[in-house]
């Protein structure tokens, strides 16, 4: 049962970027484009998930033990504010900027065919092994 709500509410947030046309890079980057030819409706969106996740975070998550669909919560742990976390927003910042996407709206836009689409998916997953490989590397280097 777990799983299948899990897939409706991917379905549902995968329709919700459809619809604000988080899935379409040009709208995104023209977002992006202050100066340009800047179009604000994703303001519109991002405050809608903002007060969507502020009003479970701070109205449901106090008063709950466990998650609906886990046995417990994972909350993060970590508070600091360090090269990693700046290193990896900024990539993530450059490559939004780029593409346009990001990899929530590119899984939603996978069925496209859309060719820039597939490409940042891979770069992302590429990208992805590479973080990995590069961190068991440097644990085994300061483990020795």
């Amino acid at each position: 049962m777990n799983n299948i709500l899990s897939l409706v509410i991917g379905i549902v947030f995968g329709a919700g970027l459809i619809v604000s046309q988080m899935v379409n890079p040009q709208k995104v980057l023209n977002f992006l484009d202050v100066f340009g030819t800047w179009d604000a409706s994703l303001i519109l969106v991002m405050l809608g998930a903002i007060a969507v996740y502020a009003a479970g975070y701070f109205f449901w998550l106090p008063k709950t033990n466990r998650p609906i669909l886990a046995e417990k919560f994972d909350l993060p742990t970590k508070k600091a504010i360090d090269s990693r976390l700046i290193l990896g927003a900024i990539l993530f910042g450059i490559g939004w900027g780029v593409a346009g996407i990001c990899p929530g709206p590119a899984i939603a836009n996978i069925t496209s065919g859309n060719i820039k689409i597939l490409a940042f998916l891979a770069m992302m997953l590429i990208g992805m092994k590479a973080a990995k490989l590069l961190e068991r590397r440097k644990i085994e280097r300061y483990s020795k």
